[in-house]
Formats: structure tokens, sequence, C-alpha cells
């Protein structure tokens, strides 16, 4: 009889980056009409633009949601683990994103050397953060166990990631 393995645990982000916790949110990513599934294939050249996320919830709570790469800059020697891409806060309950405090601008995935995981954590949020989280003095050696502590966010409530690598290079011809 197969077992159902959470493919959080089969990509290494519970280990990596947050530890086991039970989903209490419904968080929906999407880059353009691709809908992000754990694990899915995104193309550098789809996630240009932020990715529109929707949560679920209560509305009176608030959200933090954080965006990191974990392979950074090699899934081999991941010396820069984990690489920020984006920090949104005090994101209402059954919103999307865009109605938060963008923390952390968004940047685009690029990963130079091999498949990169890109990791969407949501944390609630125990009071409003407004301007108490300034943005990271630098995007590597972030860490989001240690970003959740500093502003007693507790364990993530919905996660989901993808996986990207580097584009060839278009010839004309």
């Amino acid at each position: 009889m197969a077992r159902n393995i959470d493919p959080l645990v089969v990509g290494r982000v519970i280990g990596d980056v947050v530890d086991m916790f039970v989903p209490s949110v419904s968080m929906h990513v999407y880059y353009g009409a691709k809908h992000v599934t754990n694990g899915c294939d995104i193309k550098p050249s789809m996630a240009i633009a932020p990715p529109r996320v929707t949560i679920t919830g209560h509305p009176a709570n608030l959200y933090t949601l954080v965006m990191t790469d974990p392979d950074a800059p090699s899934p081999s020697e991941p010396t820069m683990r984990e690489w920020v891409q984006w920090i949104v806060t005090d994101i209402p309950g059954c919103t999307n994103v865009a109605q938060g405090n963008g923390t952390l601008e968004y940047v685009s995935p690029r990963p130079i050397i091999g498949i990169h995981r890109y990791i969407l954590v949501l944390f609630q949020q125990k009071v409003a953060l407004g301007e108490l989280v300034a943005p990271p003095m630098t995007r590597s050696h972030f860490n989001t166990r240690a970003f959740a502590e500093e502003f007693n966010l507790g364990m993530p409530v919905a996660t989901v990631y993808f996986n990207a690598h580097k584009e060839p290079l278009r010839r004309n011809r």
C-alpha cells in the first residue's frame, strides 16, 4: 500500500527552510494563468512580475508572506542560503498580497546553476507589524525560522514551493 508523502518533505522545504507544521490557511499562487503547486516548474521569464497570491483565513487576522531561495547560488553549494526574494506583512485574511505592506520589494527568480526551489511561506501575525519590520540589510543568508521567531510569528500556516532553472539563451539565426 503506497503512502502519501508530503511534497514539502520530499522537496526538503521542511528541514531546509521550515519545520513540520499543520497548514491552517489556503494560499493560492499564480504566475499569469499558471497555478503554482508544490514542486512544479516555473520559467524565470514567467516570474518577472510578482505572483498573484490569495489567502483564506479570517478577515480580522493579518498575515506575513516570505519568499526565499534556499539554493543560492547553487543547489550543491548553497553558501548564500536563504536568499530572500520578497517580504509582505500585514496582509488581511481573505484577500491577496497586494493588500499588504511590501516590506521588501519582489526580486524575480534568477537561478544561475542547477534547479532552485523558491519557497513562499505564510505566517499568521499576532499583532500588526507596521513599521516594526525593516528590510534586511542584505538578501543573502536570510533565515525564515529566525525571522519568524524575531517577530513572534510562530509556525507557518501555509507554504508552497516551485522549481526554476536558468533558461537557455535565445539565438536568432
